[in-house]
C-alpha cells in the first residue's frame, strides 16, 4: 500500500509539471510531450520494479539461504530484462543449487552461464565439479583443464584431472567394502552423523532434520528443519527401533548434532548452532554428563567467539584429546580440524591446536573421527577424491607425520560422504553420504574377512612329473611357519593370511631346493593363488639357459646376466652343494681351440658367480669342447620334428641331416653351458 501511496504522489507531481509547461509554452504538441512522458514513467516504474524483485532475492542469496533463494532467483530471472543482470542471477542460481547440493541442476545452470559468458573463471571449475558428481568424467576432465589454462596458479584444476581419473579407476575396481542403505535410521530428510552410544554397538545416535525434530522452521539454506538428536536401538533379533529424539535439555529450537561419547558413553559431546531462519549465530560445542537414564544439562564448552563455527566434536579415547572443525583465525583452509588437549580427564583444555597442512588444506576439512588405535578419520573437499566430501584414512609414521589414504570406491562416491564411525575390533561401521538424489542418509559398511590360499604343484624341471611326497615349508614375514608333505598329484595347499609376504621352499632328496614367492600385502578381496615350483634332479647336469657369448670369445654378455643371477639364488637356497660349471662347444674348428675357448667361457662363469658371494671352494670350471654332445629330451623333441628322444647329437649325426638349417640348429644345441652337482656335504666356513 505505501509503494502504490507513493506511486500516486510521483504521478501528480509529473501531470502538474507537464501542464505548466504546456501553459507557458502553447507552441508544444501537448499530446507527444503528455505520451512520452507517460511512457517513460511507466518504463521507470517497470525497471524499479523489476530491481525490486531481485533485492529481495539477492537479499537471501548473500545471507546464504541459499534455499530460500533458488525460487526468487528464478522469478527474477524471468522479470529482468538486463542481460548482464540476467547473466548474474544465472550465476547465482547456478551456485545455489552447488550448495543446496543439486548438482543435475547445478550442472545445467553452470552450463548456461558459461553460454553467457560469464567473466568469473570459477564457472569452469564448478561447472566440472557438478560434471563429476553426475560421473560425467570426461567432460569434467575438459573444463578442469579450462579452468587451469585460465587460472593455472590454482591447484584446483589439477586435483580435479586428477580426481576424474582416480574416480573411474576406482569405480571400475571397488576396493572390497560392502555398503547398504540403513533403511531403519533414514527419512525424506537429512539424516546423518552416526555415533555409537553402547560398547555392544547396539545403540546409535545420529543426526536428522526430520518432522519430529524440535524446531518448527526450515533452514533458509537446505529446506530442511532444524536439525535435533535422534537414537535407535537394536533388539536381539536384529531389528532396529524407530528413531525417536533425545530429551529436551539436550534438543532446542536451534539446530543440534554432530555426536560424540566417552568410552564409557556417560560424557557427550555435540554441536549446537544457535540460528534463525535467516541469521547463522554461530556454532559451538557441548558437554552433557549421564546421571542415570537422562542427560543432563549441556554446559558450552569456551573454545571461540559466538560468531565463529566450533563444531564436529570427536573425544579421543583416554578423553585426552577432542578434536573438532572451525574456521576460527589461524587457520589454512575454509574449515580446518583443530584439536583440543588436556593432561587428565578431568583437566581443563589447553588453548586449541591446528592439525597443520599435512590434513588441512584451502578447501574444507570436516567430520573428524579420531578411532581407539590412533587412526583420524575425516571428510575434504580438496584433498583428491571422487567429488564432494571424501572420506580419508589419516595415520602416523614412525616420524610423527600423516600418512593420508582415500577409503575409495563403494565407501565414497561421486557426491558427498562423511561422518564415519568404526568398530574397535571389526572393519565395520556407519557413515553419512547424499548419494541418493543429493539426500543425505546414513549407510553401513563392511570389509568381509578377507581369506587367501595358495594351490601349488611341485614338479621334476626336466620331465614335467609332479615329485609325490616332496617337502612343502611355509615361511611368512609375520613369522609363522608351517610344513607340509605334496599328494599323489605333487599338490599342496596352504591357508594364507593378510598383508602377509609368504615363500614356500620345495625340497626332496636328490633334488636341488626350490621356491616360490606370493604376497597378500595391499590385496582388498579374498584370493587363490596358483604357483608351480620346479626341481632339478642332481643326478644328471643341469642346463643354464640364455648364456650368450660373442663368437671365438669368452666374455659373457649383459643378457646372460639373468640366468646367472637365478642361479645364485639358487646356489644361496642350497648351500651345502658344490658344483662343476661346464662349458661345451660345437665339433667345428680345431680340437685345441674349443678346448680353450669351453675352458675360458666356464671360468668366465665361476668368476661372475664368485663376483656374487659365491664361495669359490663350491664352484669347478670344466671346459669339455665337444667331447660331450647334447642328448635329445623330450622338450627338444618335441620342439624340432627332425630329433628324437635319446638320439646323441653327435658330428656323424649332425652331418646326417637332411638341410643346412637343421643342422646348425643341432650345431647350436651342442653350444651350451651346464652345471653338474658334484657334491652335497659343502660345510659354509662359519
Amino acid at each position: 500500500m505505501l509503494f502504490l501511496t507513493y506511486l500516486f504522489i510521483l504521478f501528480k507531481k509529473f501531470y502538474f509539471y507537464i501542464l505548466h509547461h504546456v501553459v507557458i509554452r502553447k507552441n508544444m504538441n501537448i499530446r507527444k510531450i503528455f505520451f512520452v512522458t507517460i511512457l517513460s514513467f511507466v518504463t521507470y516504474s517497470l525497471a524499479f520494479g523489476q530491481l525490486s524483485v531481485y533485492q529481495k532475492a539477492n537479499e537471501y542469496y548473500e545471507n546464504g539461504q541459499y534455499y530460500e533463494a533458488i525460487d526468487r532467483l528464478r522469478d527474477a530471472y524471468s522479470k529482468v530484462t538486463d542481460n548482464d543482470l540476467k547473466t548474474k542471477i544465472t550465476f547465482q542460481v547456478a551456485e545455489c543449487y552447488r550448495r543446496t547440493n543439486q548438482p543435475r541442476k547445478a550442472e545445467m545452470w553452470f552450463k548456461r552461464t558459461i553460454q553467457k559468458e560469464y567473466p568469473n573463471p570459477l564457472i569452469y571449475l564448478y561447472y566440472a565439479d557438478a560434471l563429476k558428481v553426475n560421473e560425467k568424467f570426461d567432460e569434467a576432465e575438459e573444463n578442469y583443464r579450462q579452468y587451469k589454462k585460465l587460472v593455472p596458479n590454482d591447484p584446483r584444476g589439477d586435483i580435479g584431472i586428477k580426481s576424474c581419473d582416480q574416480a573411474k579407476k576406482w569405480l571400475e575396481n571397488p576396493n572390497g567394502y560392502k555398503v547398504a542403505e540403513m533403511k531403519f535410521f533414514n527419512s525424506r530428510a537429512s539424516d546423518y552423523g552416526p555415533a555409537y552410544a553402547k560398547a555392544e554397538y547396539d545403540e546409535i545416535y545420529f543426526t536428522s532434520s526430520r518432522d519430529e525434530a524440535t524446531g518448527d522452521e526450515n533452514h533458509g539454506a537446505t529446506g530442511y528443519n532444524f536439525s535435533d538428536i535422534f537414537t535407535s536401538k537394536r533388539d536381539m533379533k536384529g531389528n532396529w527401533s524407530t528413531p525417536v529424539p533425545l530429551e529436551d535439555n539436550i534438543n532446542t529450537e536451534f539446530e543440534e548434532g554432530a555426536v560424540s561419547l566417552s568410552k564409557d558413553y556417560n560424557t557427550m559431546f555435540f554441536t549446537r548452532c544457535e540460528m534463525h531462519k535467516r541469521d547463522n549465530l554461530g556454532c559451538q560445542i557441548l558437554v552433557s554428563k549421564r546421571s542415570g537414564e537422562k542427560w543432563g544439562k549441556p554446559e558450552p564448552l569456551s573454545i571461540a567467539t559466538d560468531s565463529i563455527v566450533v563444531a564436529h566434536p570427536s573425544i579421543s579415547e583416554d578423553e585426552l584429546e577432542l578434536y573438532f572443525v572451525s574456521d576460527m583465525p589461524g587457520g589454512i583452509g575454509k574449515k580446518d580440524i583443530w584439536k583440543l588437549t588436556r593432561s587428565d580427564p578431568d583437566g581443563a583444555w589447553e588453548d586449541p591446536i591446528n592439525l597443520g597442512e599435512q590434513i588441512n588444506t584451502p578447501g574444507n576439512e570436516m567430520f573428524p573421527y579420531i578411532h581407539s588405535d590412533g587412526t583420524l578419520y575425516f571428510s575434504s573437499d580438496y584433498h583428491p577424491g571422487m567429488g564432494g566430501l571424501d572420506i580419508f584414512r589419516a595415520t602416523k609414521d614412525d616420524n610423527g607425520r600423516w600418512e593420508i589414504e582415500n577409503m575409495r570406491y563403494p565407501v565414497n562416491s561421486t557426491y558427498d560422504d562423511f561422518g564415519i564411525i568404526i568398530e574397535n575390533e571389526e572393519e565395520r561401521g556407519y557413515f553419512s553420504s547424499s548419494r541418493d538424489r543429493g539426500i543425505d542418509n546414513i549407510y553401513s559398511f563392511v570389509l568381509p574377512p578377507l581369506k587367501f590360499s595358495v594351490e601349488g604343484v611341485v614338479r621334476n624341471d626336466k620331465t614335467d612329473d609332479p615329485l609325490v611326497s616332496a617337502t612343502i615349508k611355509l615361511v611368512g614375514s609375520d613369522g609363522m611357519t608351517l610344513a607340509n608333505e605334496t599328494d599323489n598329484k605333487g599338490s599342496f595347499k596352504f591357508m594364507l593370511r593378510p598383508n602377509t609376504d609368504y615363500v614356500f621352499i620345495a625340497s626332496k632328496k636328490g633334488f636341488l631346493t626350490g621356491k616360490a614367492k606370493e604376497t597378500t600385502k595391499g590385496l582388498t578381496e579374498s584370493q587363490v593363488f596358483n604357483v608351480e615350483i620346479r626341481l632339478s634332479s642332481i643326478a644328471e647336469p643341469i642346463e643354464l639357459p640364455n648364456i650368450f657369448y660373442d663368437f671365438a670369445k669368452w666374455d659373457l654378455r649383459p643378457e646372460s646376466m639373468v640366468a646367472l643371477d637365478k642361479l645364485v639364488e639358487t646356489l644361496n637356497d642350497n648351500p651345502n652343494v658344490v658344483i662343476e660349471l661346464r662349458s661345451h662347444t660345437d665339433s667345428r674348428g680345431t680340437a685345441a681351440t674349443n678346448v680353450e675357448l669351453s675352458q675360458k667361457r666356464a671360468q668366465s662363469v665361476v668368476n661372475y658367480l664368485i663376483e656374487k658371494g659365491i664361495e669359490p671352494a663350491r664352484l669347478r670350471a670344466k671346459g669339455y669342447a665337444a667331447t660331450m654332445p647334447k642328448v635329445v629330451d623330450a622338450k627338444l623333441a618335441q620342439q624340432y620334428d627332425f630329433l628324437s628322444e635319446g638320439t646323441e647329437l653327435t658330428t656323424e649325426f649332425i652331418e646326417s641331416l637332411e638341410t643346412e638349417e637343421q643342422k646348425e640348429v643341432a650345431h647350436q644345441i651342442n653350444r651350451r653351458t651346464e652345471f653338474q652337482v658334484i657334491s652335497t656335504n659343502y660345510e659354509p666356513n662359519k
